[in-house]
């Protein structure tokens, strides 16, 4: 599993179709040499753990541009519920002050706001692969 490249989801749950920057950022990761499944907007949480779990996702990318960042930590637990609490979740767009805290204390490991240079996500989310590897490499 140590040699594949970096495996992220990026995608975008609840009712925000706003889908530009994710493209970007799917784009970006994919031209860094990582795997990326990349999902229309509008998807369910259930669909996004079945394909974490299908796709051995290292990382998910959440994309808000409205408020739907505030359904992130239902994600969170539905990962956790589903054994997959080793999986990292970010979320990149707007995402006020308070709830970027409340999204890092459910568990979000990083929250990219408007401005962050494609080169910092690109280290971040190679950074989360290798951590959920090291979790996963010390549970076996």
């Amino acid at each position: 599993m140590a040699e594949r490249p970096p495996r992220v989801i990026v995608t975008k749950i609840g009712f925000d179709g706003h889908d530009r920057g994710s493209r970007v950022i799917a784009a970006c990761l994919r031209d860094a040499g990582m795997e990326v499944i990349y999902t229309p907007p509008w998807q369910e949480i259930p669909t996004v753990v079945k394909l974490t779990m299908e796709e051995d996702a290292d990382v998910i990318g959440i994309s808000s541009l409205a408020t739907d960042h505030l359904i992130v930590p239902k994600l969170v637990a539905a990962l956790r519920e589903a054994g997959l609490a080793d999986v990292q979740v970010i979320v990149g767009g707007i995402v006020p002050a308070k709830d970027e805290a409340m999204l890092l204390a459910c568990g979000v490991a990083q929250v990219f706001h408007p401005g962050t240079s494609l080169d910092d996500v690109v280290v971040s989310v190679r950074a989360l692969s290798e951590k959920r590897r090291a979790i996963l490499g010390a549970s076996t």
